[in-house]
């Protein structure tokens, strides 16, 4: 068997089974005028179960909080019309054989203040503070932080009630959650904040209450990232052992699944070992990982928006017999999957050639 093959074979972790190892990432895209998901979206997401997907991670999807987002344009994860969009797109991408989970998200103090669609509200964030240590806001109360945690649960309840299979909880690239993990932006000195241990106290108790909404068989996967999208050298733990203290809280909280983000995942994560940071996630941790980052590109992917150029489709042999040998168990492809919804079918069939090459101009529509 090919390495490549290593990609196309059947994955299950409790009660979610895949036919393949093949995700999509979740990317903002921003067509859904008023936070409400359309036909359009509907048929965009459909597109990629139907050529071969194994698991669809939404776009960012956004919690009930007047600040959760700086545009009118993110989908909604609240309201009737919002999850009524969201369940059509269920239904398309399970008609066409596929399985699909919500990213659950809130921007936090990455908003700047006057934005749409709720001018008024204010940024929020543990301290109130950007990463460039603006003070846009109070520290949030202990009371804030309850309401900021039931509405991740009734995200999580509504996502198990429309069929979903399962959640993705956005703790990643400096937004909410990860401001919290972030002692950059962190500066509390309660429970919420100080060591790292107590750093990770907000997503615990998030976890914990999306477990209860949801109950024991509703896969809970979590995204993570060293890297925040205002400093890309970010660690939150310079080295495995502190990697392990960091993940152990989450795991006994309820996570099934991490999704580790990397920027190149090739890289590796700490000095003297070749594992990059989903490998690290999972051996520190025994939990299953998604590697990400730049997948099926021959080039950075964030060079691709601050330059302005394109990607070749890169040949995926490396990242198949990593996948082989067990370093991580599923792979997650961004914007090789934007441009072209057959991408996993074209890589199983041997159709390299076939790729359509990402560019910059492929973010305009929903291919």
């Amino acid at each position: 068997m090919s390495s490549i093959q290593s990609l196309f074979k059947p994955f299950s972790a409790g009660p979610l089974s895949l036919p393949n190892r093949v995700v999509m990432a979740p990317m903002t895209r921003g067509f859904s005028p008023n936070g409400v998901p359309g036909e359009d979206v509907v048929a965009y997401y459909r597109r990629r179960a139907e050529n071969g997907v194994g698991l669809i991670v939404t776009e960012g999807t956004l919690i009930n909080h007047p600040a959760a987002t700086d545009n009118p344009n993110i989908p909604n994860f609240h309201g009737e019309a919002a999850l009524n969009g969201w369940a059509k797109v269920v239904e398309a991408v399970h008609q066409a054989g596929g399985k699909i989970v919500p990213q659950i998200w809130h921007v936090g103090t990455t908003r700047k203040v006057g934005s749409h669609p709720n001018p008024e509200a204010l940024p929020i964030g543990p301290s109130g503070v950007t990463a460039e240590g603006e003070v846009v806001n109070e520290p949030l109360t202990e009371a804030e932080i309850r309401d900021l945690v039931a509405a991740y649960a009734q995200a999580a309840a509504d996502a198990k009630r429309i069929g979903f299979d399962g959640i993705e909880l956005h703790g990643a690239h400096g937004y909410l959650i990860d401001q919290f993990f972030w002692e950059k932006t962190n500066k509390r000195t309660d429970r919420y904040g100080g060591d790292m241990l107590s750093r990770t106290r907000f997503a615990v108790e998030i976890i914990e209450a999306c477990r209860q909404a949801v109950g024991p068989d509703f896969p809970i996967i979590i995204r993570l990232s060293q890297w925040k999208s205002s400093e890309y050298t970010a660690k939150l733990a310079k080295t495995p052992e502190e990697l392990g203290q960091f993940l152990a809280p989450l795991v006994e909280a309820g996570v099934d699944i991490f999704h580790c983000s990397t920027r190149r995942f090739w890289e590796p994560e700490f000095e003297g070992s070749e594992l990059n940071f989903a490998g690290w996630t999972k051996k520190l941790t025994g939990k299953p990982t998604i590697t990400v980052g730049s997948v099926g590109l021959d080039g950075d992917f964030m060079s691709l928006f601050t330059e302005g150029k394109g990607a070749e489709n890169a040949n995926v042999d490396d990242l198949a017999s990593r996948l082989d040998e067990g370093e991580f168990d599923l792979v997650a492809v961004g914007r090789a999957l934007l441009v072209d919804p057959a991408w996993a079918d074209k890589v199983r069939d041997g159709r390299q050639d076939e790729l359509i090459p990402f560019t910059p101009g492929a973010l305009q529509t929903l291919h």
